[in-house]
């Protein structure tokens, strides 16, 4: 089924993507292959892959440790009927995180992780995708390629180099303008809102649980041009 010309289904993926941040994990049962569901708590590597802080404890990690095929759901959490909200099903593999930046892009999402992430028995894993199933609404039912969801960051290592020290700048000296950016720009109701963090299509907002996608009105790649995207965003926002 096609959506209609109005909708973008990449971006609207890209959206559920970044902004999720717990979903449901499937994986198979060695030996018999049963489907086995599980709730995870969810972050996004600098180019959208889902990582996750998992035990070996837990079932589900021994069923990717046998098998890593998994499939991934995320949903909006719309309020009233869940089923009118827009989700996406991620479908790939999952195994152990090598990149160093795992720990801090996750612990940025959900701090409270800190507690227990350091124990012996949970490590960091990544999910590749290598299907996106996206279910929006009628009419919007769509079949997606990962280079659709995820971002290209192959040009962009100078900007991931500095998003630890740009995210700390943000928020330490510019909380007024993340504040604005989801009141004035997104339409989110006022509170504490920081960056956690940025990539070379938008930055992500948060407040508790609650996180929110900005994108940016180009692509940048370095430093300079984000403070530049930052200061036109800023004074969009200033001007609403």
């Amino acid at each position: 089924m096609m959506p209609d010309n109005a909708f973008d289904a990449r971006l609207a993926a890209k959206k559920l993507l970044r902004e999720g941040r717990s979903g449901a994990l499937a994986t198979l049962m060695p030996g018999s292959g049963d489907p086995y569901c599980s709730l995870v708590n969810v972050a996004t590597a600098v180019n959208g892959a889902p990582l996750l802080l998992l035990s070996t404890l837990a079932l589900h990690t021994k069923n990717i440790l046998a098998d890593k095929r998994v499939s991934l759901m995320l949903d909006e959490r719309k309020e009233g009927d869940p089923l009118e909200g827009a989700r996406a099903m991620l479908m790939g593999t999952c195994a152990r995180a090598s990149e160093p930046a795992s720990e801090s892009r996750y612990l940025r999402r959900h701090p409270e992780a800190q507690a227990f992430a350091s124990f012996a028995d949970f490590a960091f894993y990544r999910m590749e995708i290598t299907r996106v199933h996206l279910v929006a609404g009628f009419g919007r039912i769509v079949d997606l390629k990962p280079q659709d969801i995820l971002t290209d960051v192959s040009d962009a290592q100078a900007l991931i180099e500095s998003e630890a020290e740009a995210i700390e700048h943000m928020n330490a000296d510019h909380a007024g303008a993340c504040r604005l950016f989801a009141t004035k720009l997104l339409g989110a109701p006022d509170g504490d809102w920081r960056c956690v963090g940025i990539d070379p299509e938008g930055l992500e907002l948060q407040w508790g649980r609650t996180a929110l996608r900005l994108p940016f009105p180009q692509r940048v790649t370095a430093p300079g041009p984000l403070r530049a995207v930052l200061k036109q965003l800023a004074d969009r926002a200033r001007a609403h």
